[in-house]
């Protein structure tokens, strides 16, 4: 009886991950049968309407139900802010200088083909080429983009991001400023009506706006009738002087910095968003959080 209890307790904790595609709309993350993390690559060009509801890819972080979205996709206040996502408002290329943020003109980032994905019980990744379109027919940008969700990490989402941006077609600067550039988090539209995003910084004294390098912000908001918590972290190796975006009450936040990349060259970047449920960790607690991210 003992050793059926037994096999019992290890055959429950053991998670499933997997990875499911809907050909042309998403490709899903799935954690016991319920998706965790969607990636959003469709792109339709067939009219001004869905080209700005397709133009760039992002990712979704589910609910505990696997149904519903915690995060914002297109529509609501300011559509161009969409989950899990990344641009520059002012990337100059060739003479001239295109918004990868709004997706103004012609800009776009295009989902080109889905390149490796893996899943098993401790984590699921899936790696994308994307092209950073400046104008028809033509890119300042290669991205290589890799997600990859910890199954079993006592979060509700661990979720690493990695973007190689590649210039293989000339040098490429990116620029702009901390409400419009950078790798950001986005919570549910719901969010920007109920204004309930607060902040926690790794110091009491922070000053957001002016400090450099805060190695992770956290926010907390209600969705749902419930308390979630985002910690977004940089990870040490990032590149720049990174400066914060992280104080609106509709709960969008990030950071961002500003370099160039030569031609050939390519640009790697790394950031984690944990998802807990219920209300902000203490700071010991995200302290630890990331220090098991930076390797400290």
């Amino acid at each position: 009886m003992k050793r059926l209890l037994l096999l019992s307790i290890l055959t429950t904790a053991v998670v499933r991950g997997e990875i499911k595609d809907s050909p042309g709309k998403h490709l899903d993350i799935i954690e016991n049968g319920k998706t965790l993390v969607r990636y959003m690559y469709e792109y339709d060009n067939s009219s001004p309407e869905n080209r700005l509801r397709t133009y760039k890819p992002f990712h979704h972080v589910m609910d505990e139900t696997g149904e519903k979205t915690i995060t914002k996709g297109d529509g609501g206040k300011y559509t161009h802010h969409r989950g899990i996502y990344i641009g520059w408002n002012k990337l100059s290329h060739d003479g001239a200088t295109y918004d990868l943020w709004h997706m103004k003109g012609e800009a776009t980032q295009l989902h080109q083909k889905v390149l490796r994905q893996a899943s098993n019980e401790k984590q699921s990744t899936i790696t994308t080429l994307i092209h950073w379109q400046t104008k028809a027919g033509a890119h300042a940008l290669v991205e290589e983009r890799t997600i990859t969700v910890h199954h079993g990490s006592g979060a509700h989402a661990l979720i690493d991001f990695q973007s190689k941006l590649t210039a293989d077609n000339g040098d490429v600067s990116l620029k702009g400023d901390p409400e419009h550039s950078g790798c950001q988090f986005r919570p549910h539209n719901d969010v920007a009506g109920n204004k309930s995003a607060t902040y926690t910084f790794p110091d009491p004294k922070t000053n957001v706006k002016k400090d450099r390098r805060i190695p992770w912000v956290a926010e907390t908001f209600e969705l749902y009738g419930k308390n979630y918590s985002v910690q977004h972290m940089n990870h040490p190796e990032n590149p720049g002087e990174w400066i914060h975006s992280a104080y609106r009450d509709y709960g969008r936040f990030g950071s961002t910095f500003y370099t160039d990349v030569k031609d050939g060259e390519t640009l790697s970047v790394n950031y984690r968003i944990r998802v807990t449920l219920g209300d902000t960790p203490g700071r010991d607690a995200l302290e630890k959080a990331y220090e098991s991210y930076a390797g400290n």
